[in-house]
């Protein structure tokens, strides 16, 4: 990919692999899959074992995201409550979006997740092809003229999902951006108890919320 600015060694074999999805269509697809917590050393990375490489990130306190160059950055407001609903990294392959969960000390829940989205987005009328990424399940679905990507990683009472979304011309690439992004990001779940499933909050930088915050009032 190189969109960091740093290339990576030649494609790996084995569970590090990231094939393309394959098309199962039948409905127990997503449960033939044992979990496991993520082995992956390279990344996504609990704050506990965050590098020191120099990559941009933005800090939205539960996860620090890359930004790659010539990416922006798209803040999503819920209007009732007034708080951040999400936080966008807009591509030229599409708009990607990275969240955290709470999740079990054993894992396993982007298994369950994954499996509810596949059904969601069926009974939605989308195509979906759920098959093997680089850190297990990925699904990828076509919802009119839009093609989504998800790919989840379970960690240390973490979940974190991703999910690239864009045009149908850029299929193609869009998998490899938002394995990038997933890849890099960092994970600050906290100490605290928190119910399985709970969205790790997101909380902006000074400048990005005293931007918004002059927006609205303007």
């Amino acid at each position: 990919m190189g969109i960091f600015g740093r290339k990576r060694e030649a494609k790996p074999s084995g569970r590090h692999a990231a094939p393309e999805v394959v098309d199962r269509s039948g409905s127990d697809d997503a449960e033939e899959i044992e979990p496991q917590l993520s082995e992956t050393p390279d990344g996504p990375f609990d704050v506990a074992d965050a590098p020191e490489d120099g990559i941009p990130r933005i800090d939205l306190g539960s996860v620090k995201v890359p930004v790659p160059d010539g990416s922006q950055v798209q803040v999503e407001m819920d209007p009732d409550s007034g708080g951040v609903r999400a936080v966008h990294v807009v591509t030229e392959q599409g708009q990607i979006t990275v969240s955290g969960y709470a999740a079990p000390r054993s894992g396993g829940l982007w298994k369950d997740v994954s499996t509810e989205l596949t059904e969601q987005l069926r009974a939605d009328g989308a195509k979906v092809s759920v098959g093997m990424g680089e850190w297990g399940l990925e699904l990828s679905a076509i919802v009119g003229d839009v093609a989504l990507r998800f790919v989840g990683v379970d960690g240390p009472r973490w979940m974190l999902r991703g999910v690239i979304a864009g045009p149908q011309s850029q299929a193609s690439e869009a998998p490899g951006v938002l394995r990038e992004i997933v890849r890099h990001t960092v994970i600050d779940r906290g100490d605290a108890p928190m119910p399985v499933r709970t969205p790790l909050t997101i909380t902006l930088p000074d400048a990005v919320a005293q931007h918004i915050a002059e927006q609205q009032q303007g």
